[in-house]
């Protein structure tokens, strides 16, 4: 699979994501099974910033491009999940949206790159994870895109990173009941909420040319900021016609 053909596949699973979390009861299996498919995305878009982090003409441009896109998709965002997060039937303040968090993403890999102080390295790289606290996939996205920056495009530290990642994802959301068949439930859907993460490791590991489309280029970049907003729109005023 090329790039482009990963991305269409993250983004389609992103909206399964977001389709559930907005409109399906929690609890449910298809409410379950649709949020975890979802997982597949935010990994395959962390390590597809780090990839052209590395390739891009121009970084600056880069960034600026994040935080535009960023800024754009707020109202969408916060008007998607408003009664998600906080409960507010209309639009409120929800968090930062995940592009902002790539912005975050980005900042530190350039912190990574441009910072030789080590000491003062770390300490700019945890501000950027505390400050993600108050974004979508927080520490979590910031955590897959130090792993792949250190992988250096090598498959077995890239696997790796996957695996460790989709564990400390699976740890997050174990949440086990009082007795030993509720210990055994949550560790089933600790386990399936790793899956996307995992199948997004082996769409990368294994089925990844390290190519982009022959045709359509310019679209499909475009495409992938403009998909994000506007998608969150539609679903957005949908919820408000309810």
């Amino acid at each position: 699979m090329n790039r482009d053909v990963i991305k269409y596949i993250a983004m389609f699973t992103m909206l399964l994501n977001h389709i559930a979390n907005i409109f399906l009861d929690p609890g449910t299996l298809l409410f379950t099974v649709l949020v975890d498919i979802g997982y597949f995305t935010a990994p395959v878009m962390c390590y597809f910033l780090v990839e052209g982090y590395h390739y891009t003409r121009s970084k600056k441009k880069y960034a600026r491009r994040l935080a535009v896109f960023a800024l754009i998709s707020e109202i969408p965002f916060c008007l998607a999940f408003s009664e998600v997060y906080t409960g507010e039937k209309i639009i409120s303040f929800c968090g930062f949206n995940m592009i902002f968090t790539l912005f975050l993403c980005f900042c530190i890999l350039l912190a990574m790159d441009h910072i030789k102080n080590d000491l003062l390295q770390i300490f700019v790289i945890a501000g950027l994870f505390v400050l993600s606290l108050f974004s979508d996939w927080a520490l979590v996205a910031p955590l897959f895109t130090v792993l792949f920056a250190r992988a250096g495009g090598d498959k077995q530290r890239i696997r790796n990173a996957y695996l460790i990642g989709a564990g400390l994802f699976a740890l997050m959301n174990f949440s086990p009941g009082p007795d030993l068949p509720g210990i055994l439930l949550g560790f089933v859907y600790a386990l399936m909420s790793a899956a996307g993460i995992l199948a997004a490791g082996v769409v990368i590991v294994c089925l990844y040319n390290g190519k982009r489309t022959e045709h359509g280029k310019t679209f499909s970049k475009w495409f992938f900021y403009w998909f994000y907003p506007a998608h969150l729109l539609v679903l957005g005023m949908i919820r408000l016609m309810k």
